[in-house]
């Protein structure tokens, strides 16, 4: 086994939480088209406990351009809930409730929302870059430290480094391709 092995599967578990991260915030982000993600981070009040959306209510998309959200409990108090929770959320969308479900119809985004959206995915991609980059040096330290206690040799130290390299690399261009694929799906009609 690597003496450096533990360094490399740290990083390795540090940068798919930050990919998994990611993913989320992305996935949080309208489009012109409806997706369940985009209310994963939507918080309900239930009976005064804090709960994630998909925990009291069964999300479908019926058309390409609507999200049909089913409370599990159908009391009004709970429905109102919902829709405050939605209201308060940064989607932008009024949700049109008839007592039993609620609808979120997504309106067709501008080019100027579009743009505006298209930049906000560039800034949590750069802020994700940033956390990878403070992963590389935190796992490049830990060699370094490695090294001169002596359970890493000049070599093993320097092979390291090159893998925690590699490893970022490859983490980057997931990045990069995750940023595409969004960018993609914000400015197609």
């Amino acid at each position: 086994m690597d003496p450096h092995a533990p360094i490399l599967n740290d990083l390795h578990q540090k940068t798919d939480k930050t990919l998994k991260h990611l993913k989320e915030q992305l996935g949080s982000i309208r489009t012109g088209r409806a997706s369940p993600t985009l209310v994963d981070t939507i918080r309900v009040d239930y009976y005064g406990t804090s709960t994630p959306l998909q925990q009291v209510a069964h999300i479908s998309v019926p058309e390409p351009r609507q999200l049909l959200i089913k409370p599990f409990d159908g009391s009004p108090p709970v429905i109102k809930e919902i829709e405050r929770a939605i209201q308060k959320s940064d989607l932008g969308l009024n949700p049109q409730s008839d007592g039993k479900v609620l609808r979120l119809v997504m309106p067709p985004l501008s080019g100027e929302q579009r743009q505006k959206l298209v930049g906000r995915v560039k800034d949590l991609v750069e802020q994700n870059r940033v956390a990878l980059r403070n992963e590389r040096r935190d796992a490049n330290k830990a060699a370094d430290q490695m090294k001169k206690d002596g359970k890493l040799t000049e070599d093993q130290c320097k092979k390291a480094h090159e893998a925690v390299d590699k490893e970022l690399k490859a983490v980057e261009a997931k990045l990069e391709e995750m940023l595409k694929a969004k960018t993609r799906e914000i400015l197609e009609e």
